[in-house]
């Protein structure tokens, strides 16, 4: 938790509370669903929350923004974005029911007023957003295929929108067809953490 509050000073106690109730929540549900790798869950907040806060490094959306989290597992990245943006809408996608469970579980304990859940595959989602965000849930190409249909004309953000995802790795070969708009973000260069040297945020107005 020190972790959170380092790299983001200006919590409200409320979201002090928030995200400090998570690891109690999540290592519960995680002990009946597993929605984290068992072994990972000491590193709930530097290896899920923290990495899922990268986002807000690269932006910070504007009070009203409707925002989806496509492909949300437990709740990452929306659930610590949600408590970060307490102005912000999420929603939440899965094709999975009971990783959708766990996570409206987890922000209901929390009190979090400003999300929302739905069990569907990402096909079936057809509302409109600003932003889609995710975390590696599959090739970026096939991600922007699906989500092109949900991204609002209607501009409020400092940025186009678009998708902003969180991934790791190479990205040369899997960012090549949009290369000329494509933004890659180190999250090396705002967290120091070595689980960090390879992380990114990848951000493609759409």
């Amino acid at each position: 938790m020190d972790l959170i509050t380092r790299y983001f000073p200006h919590l409200s106690d409320q979201q002090k509370e928030q995200f400090a109730a998570l690891y109690d929540l999540y290592t519960d549900w995680n002990s009946k669903i597993n929605v984290i790798s068992r072994k990972d869950i000491t590193n709930l907040y530097e290896h899920h929350v923290l990495h899922s806060l990268g986002i807000a490094r690269f932006i910070s959306f504007k009070d009203g923004s409707q925002v989806m989290d496509l492909g949300t597992g437990g709740g990452f990245p929306g659930i610590p974005l949600a408590i970060l943006f307490p102005e912000v809408k999420f929603h939440l996608v899965d094709s999975i029911g009971k990783k959708i469970k766990v996570a409206s579980e987890i922000a209901n304990a929390i009190g979090l007023k400003n999300v929302t859940f739905r069990h569907c595959r990402a096909e079936e989602e057809t509302a409109k957003f600003d932003f889609v965000v995710s975390r590696a849930v599959m090739p970026l190409s096939d991600l922007l295929k699906i989500i092109r249909k949900n991204i609002s004309s209607t501009q409020m953000n400092a940025i186009p929108n678009g998708l902003i995802c969180l991934k790791g790795g190479e990205l040369a070969k899997e960012t090549l067809p949009v290369k000329n708009k494509v933004e890659i973000m180190d999250l090396k260069n705002e967290f120091a953490e070595e689980f960090f040297e390879t992380k990114k945020v990848v951000y493609v107005p759409l």
